[in-house]
């Protein structure tokens, strides 16, 4: 048993694409994997199945304050997940709700956050939510935004764009490692090496560049292709879209464009995005 390994982002910010690097470094198959094998490998915080455990009961229809109580708890069991540390996907923002934080310290060994340029985040986030572009804009500068909520997943408190980042970033937790997506897709022996280097290994270089390989944009395409996969939204006609930065030169109106750069300039500045 080991501490949770936080891998967290802004909703389509490259989560998925940092999961599948990791996987395919850590089992290093000769092939591919289908995308659906990430639940083998990492968990998630918003199953409410970890939440029903602790209860000993359903927690569907409970009271959000009563799942804020099960939360330590509930950490606490996902760091049984697997033998060694466990690899823990998260939306949330680092906050706390009831007095309660959303993510437990003791039960955390560290973790890898993910930045996004928010102008090519609100394009791949419209399509996954089923919202136009300024609806995502909208959503996307709301502090009360979250997911979840449902029979199999509690609520997921996400912030805004700007508040999620900063939660992360500003004074993060000791352990935790910031990479930007735009750096994995220009720069990746750089970045993907500085991530396993930050988790304490060492891998051969012909590995290194295995995982990324295997990983890669068109890679993913072409398994979604072949096996699906079951985190792709029922608004969208694939998960792994186009996965280019920049995407907003083309797709959004100056005045869009404005209006992201108005509600997160401090936080896109520090990330060299203005």
């Amino acid at each position: 048993m080991g501490g949770l390994i936080w891998l967290a982002s802004y909703p389509k910010s490259g989560n998925t694409w940092l999961r599948t690097f990791l996987h395919h470094l850590l089992i290093n198959p000769p092939a591919p994997l289908p995308p659906d094998t990430l639940s083998r490998f990492t968990i998630g915080d918003h199953h409410r199945a970890w939440y029903d455990k602790v209860a000993g009961t359903s927690t569907w229809g409970w009271p959000e304050t009563e799942i804020s109580k099960l939360r330590p708890r509930a950490q606490a069991l996902m760091t049984g997940a697997f033998p060694d540390s466990v690899f823990i996907k998260t939306h949330s923002m680092l906050g706390e709700k009831d007095g309660i934080p959303f993510i437990i310290p003791e039960a955390t060994s560290g973790g890898i956050y993910v930045v996004r340029d928010p102008r090519d985040v609100v394009i791949s986030a419209a399509d996954h939510y089923g919202l136009t572009i300024d609806g995502m804009i909208e959503r996307m500068r709301s502090s009360s935004a979250g997911t979840g909520g449902t029979q199999d997943s509690i609520t997921t408190h996400q912030g805004s764009w700007s508040e999620h980042v900063l939660s992360w970033t500003h004074t993060p937790m000791p352990g935790f490692h910031v990479v930007r997506y735009e750096d994995m897709e220009q720069k990746p022996m750089k970045t993907f090496g500085g991530i396993a280097h930050f988790l304490g290994l060492k891998p051969p270089r012909d590995r290194l560049e295995r995982a990324i390989k295997f990983s890669s944009f068109k890679v993913l395409q072409n398994q979604e292709a072949k096996h699906g996969f079951k985190e792709r939204s029922e608004f969208s006609q694939k998960f792994f879209r186009v996965g280019k930065s920049g995407q907003w030169k083309d797709k959004l109106t100056p005045e869009q464009v404005a209006q992201i750069e108005h509600d997160h300039g401090e936080q896109m500045r520090r990330f060299g995005y203005l």
